[in-house]
């Protein structure tokens, strides 16, 4: 205490000044998920596609973070009514609270990523058929409106909230809701040519670099530390601290077992050790456990990790037997997973009820699909949703981009 007198400061303003600082950390953390995201599906699609994929990840996290700023943190977070259903678009990012324990503006930076992280969620199950611009003016009010309506409802303290829905990090609020809006333009969009045949055989369409997927999982399991972590909001007190240190160790056993539970189920089913699998598995462990981090026991987190790498493998199959094409697997990662942990957070938490947990999925994927499904339906009416025959077969980078990712390898394939 004397020396913070010294130094001009008291024991509040070194907490506020120390949980802002782990926001924003956090915050980076999650902003590098983009990066994960633009790896991990350039990775898993064919080379003529990389740079479009590439571009709507960039894109797509520049768009989020205007439009969050612009209209969607107002209407998730200002003046808005305690239960209610409207939100009431206060006005841009308000003023700093009497007694607040971090920066407003380190609040908001920590919110807009996972907005970003929602709509990078669409990029990947559309990819290899989707307009470039299509794409991008759904980003618009996906994260201007769509999303925050339903963060408003819950993290906001709307009537999902006030129902006694739990969900610590965003199992629903970000990745389940980022997947209704997937499988919303997936289904208009259909399948890419070829992908599967007159009598209902799935035909493998392999991604184009390995390593780069590899590196883009890694790099959203990293991140994670920032989603889950950040998301117990304090860390300078030894109760918050004590807790932060619990969730990064369960985000990270629940992604090693996902990956390993993954891992297994393809030796037995195929005989073979899947590394698209794997990816996707230790992603969906990820997914579940951030439904609730801190709740579980260590052992806990590790089942709960198995169940959710285990399923996802059997969800991929199940989406492609009835011709739902999604090149990335993530649908089943982000849908499923993110479902999963939602059901699971009642077996650790007894503040959280089955069913108010599934009311609370209900309406998340409900009202994103629902709406996502009117906002495609109008952009597919205008402009068009999927580029020409023609265009996908030579590959989204010539007519979107005019720019090869790999220029070398096109020029010899030529040239042979």
């Amino acid at each position: 205490m004397e020396e913070l007198t010294k130094l001009g400061l008291t024991v509040t303003e070194l907490r506020f000044a120390l949980d802002t600082f782990y926001f924003l950390i956090s915050g980076a953390l999650v902003m590098w998920m983009a990066a994960g995201f633009a790896m991990l599906e350039a990775g898993l699609v064919r080379s003529k596609n990389t740079t479009e994929i590439l571009t709507k990840n960039v894109c797509l996290y520049s768009i989020a973070c205007i439009m969050y700023l612009i209209l969607g943190y107002n209407i998730m977070y200002v003046d808005n009514a305690e239960g209610g259903i409207l939100p009431s678009f206060g006005s841009l990012i308000g003023t700093q609270a009497e007694g607040a324990d971090h920066a407003l503006e380190s609040d908001f930076f920590f919110q807009v990523v996972f907005v970003a992280t929602a709509m990078s969620i669409v990029s990947g199950a559309v990819a290899e058929r989707m307009k470039l611009w299509a794409f991008l003016a759904f980003a618009v009010v996906l994260t201007g409106v769509i999303y925050p309506i339903e963060g408003y409802w819950t993290w906001g303290g709307g009537f999902v909230a006030e129902a006694g829905f739990v969900d610590f990090a965003g199992s629903g609020i970000v990745h389940m809701a980022g997947a209704a809006a997937a499988i919303s333009g997936v289904l208009l969009l259909g399948a890419r040519k070829g992908k599967y045949g007159p009598n209902g055989q799935v035909n493998p369409i392999p991604g184009s670099n390995l390593p780069m997927a590899t590196l883009g999982m890694f790099i959203l399991w990293m991140g994670w530390f920032g989603f889950n972590g950040g998301s117990q909001l304090l860390v300078s007190d030894a109760e918050n601290a004590s807790a932060v240190a619990k969730i990064f160790v369960n985000t990270n056993s629940a992604a090693a077992f996902g990956a390993v539970a993954a891992l297994i189920v393809c030796k037995v089913v195929w005989g073979k050790a899947d590394l698209t699998m794997i990816l996707n598995g230790a992603l969906a462990g990820l997914v579940a456990i951030t439904a609730d981090p801190l709740s579980p026991s260590l052992a806990m987190a590790g089942v709960i990790g198995v169940v959710a790498g285990g399923l996802v493998v059997f969800s991929i199959i199940g989406f492609d037997r009835i011709k739902i094409d999604d090149p990335v697997g993530a649908i089943s990662v982000h849908g499923v997973a993110g479902f999963l942990g939602l059901m699971l957070v009642p077996l650790s938490n007894a503040d959280a009820s089955f069913g108010s947990q599934l009311f609370g999925a209900a309406v998340i994927f409900g009202w994103v699909f629902a709406a996502s499904t009117v906002v495609w339906l109008v952009l597919k009416v205008t402009m068009g949703i999927r580029v020409t025959e023609e265009e996908e077969y030579t590959g989204m980078d010539a007519s979107d981009c005019g720019i090869d990712a790999y220029p070398e390898f096109v020029s010899i394939k030529g040239a042979s």
